[in-house]
């Protein structure tokens, strides 16, 4: 017999795993929400065209990335659905990670030039036509509470659809800030509301985006997620019959809620002679199952001596 043996659960590809969303019906509100906030960024581009208005023109533009935002939601959704094959070992899962990753940047990234706009605004602020910006408003109050809603019903333990909720969640703050603005502006002239809204605005997307791209790049670099803690895994996997020692443990998120673990397990040289090797690793697995709710899980069993063939270890 071989003095090492690796193995690895066959839940890998038998079982399914309720990590990123409910594909089918979470499509389908991402897509209600996607339709709603397509539609009135078009009546805002007719709107803004009719009456020469660059302000309305420029909202358009911030709402095109709101319909783009769930646009690469839904483009992930469907990536992460397909199946793995060829050298995309485990499909395109983490496609859904980078689509969050890429909302979290967007958020920060008009946070900080809309902050820049509205700290010139406050300097010199420009004159503001009240009517215009109060109906626009109202209506984006309604379309974005729509998309909200739609949204808010979608799985949002997935990073992914999180990251498309927060992107409309703060345009919906965004439209009651400017509609509070719109009536200040109407009723005291004070034209400096409409910058203030803004900063208010700016905060909230860069509460929003930060954890985003914090929790995103957290698993793209493959780092254990924070409610596992390794000493612990390791200690549960000593506490097993036949365990000597445990090295090389590495635990990471495959995509949301999917998390895997591999290891190194000594185990006692009459283990691998005595057949005690399918045991063990049942025990292994129902381990990291029962504790630590971990289905993916790849162990390589080696008897002690096998350390010595092994430069390249890391204990933890």
């Amino acid at each position: 017999m071989a003095d090492h043996a690796k193995v690895s659960d066959g839940a890998d590809e038998q079982h399914s795993h309720s990590h990123g969303v409910s594909a089918n019906a979470d499509r389908r509100y991402l897509w209600g929400a996607l339709i709603a906030l397509a539609l009135f960024m078009l009546g805002e581009v007719v709107v803004a065209f009719i009456t020469g208005s660059l302000a309305l023109l420029s909202d358009a533009g911030h709402m095109l990335s709101d319909v783009a935002s769930i646009g690469v939601a839904l483009w992930a959704m469907t990536l992460a659905a397909r199946p793995a094959r060829g050298r995309w070992t485990y499909g395109f899962k983490r496609a859904e990670i980078l689509a969050a990753l890429a909302n979290g940047v967007t958020l920060l990234v008009l946070g900080l030039v809309l902050a820049v706009e509205a700290v010139r605004r406050l300097i010199t602020p420009p004159q503001v036509h009240a009517p215009p910006v109060i109906v626009v408003a109202l209506v984006g109050i309604a379309v974005n509470f729509l998309a909200t809603w739609l949204l808010a019903k979608a799985n949002r333990t997935s990073l992914n659809v999180r990251g498309a909720y927060q992107h409309i969640l703060t345009d919906l703050f965004g439209f009651i800030g400017t509609l509070v603005a719109g009536l200040v502006i109407l009723f005291t002239g004070w034209t400096r509301a409409d910058a203030l809204a803004s900063l208010v605005v700016v905060a909230l997307m860069l509460r929003a985006g930060w954890p985003l791209v914090k929790e995103s790049g957290s698993i793209l670099l493959e780092a254990a997620p924070p409610d596992i803690d390794l000493d612990e895994v390791r200690k549960h996997l000593m506490d097993l019959d036949h365990v000597i020692d445990v090295h090389d443990l590495h635990v990471w998120t495959l995509t949301d809620g999917l998390p895997a673990v591999s290891a190194h397990v000594v185990t006692r040289d009459d283990c691998f002679i005595d057949g005690d090797m399918p045991e063990l690793l049942d025990e292994l697995q129902d381990c990291l199952r029962t504790h630590f709710g971990i289905e993916h899980s790849t162990f390589q069993l080696e008897p002690g001596a096998h350390a010595q063939h092994e430069p390249g270890m890391h204990h933890h």
